[in-house]
């Protein structure tokens, strides 16, 4: 005896079209909102990482401007405070892509990226 599966098995052996196509719709609703936070919480991560660094610049300002008898308004150089044997070894990076400037002593050094500030 052998037996022919009926119709009605061979629906159970596939998914029907709109099964496939809820499904779809579900990922794309997951990924429309998944990746604009990823995004921004990377854009944050960034900022943030940058304010870190505009942080140990405006130290090292500091620490240089007290142990060379320097006042508020004079100013800084990159020399003064980064080289392998000063306050900060290597220039650090923005992450965001920005250009750090030192200014002088007792303003904050600055970012020219929007948003990246102490």
């Amino acid at each position: 005896m052998n037996k022919r599966p009926t119709r009605a098995s061979d629906r159970r052996l596939a998914f029907t079209l709109v099964e496939i196509m809820v499904t779809v719709a579900i990922i794309g609703l997951i990924l429309g909102i998944a990746i604009p936070n990823f995004l921004r919480s990377r854009i944050q991560a960034r900022k943030q990482a940058c304010i870190e660094n505009l942080t140990q610049i405006e130290s090292a300002k500091q620490i240089w401007s007290v142990q060379n008898g320097k006042k508020e308004g004079d100013p800084v150089t990159q020399a003064d405070i980064i080289g392998p044997s000063s306050y900060i070894r290597v220039m650090p990076l923005c992450p965001g892509g920005g250009n750090y400037d030192l200014t002088t002593v007792g303003d904050n050094a600055k970012c020219d990226q929007p948003g990246h500030s102490l």
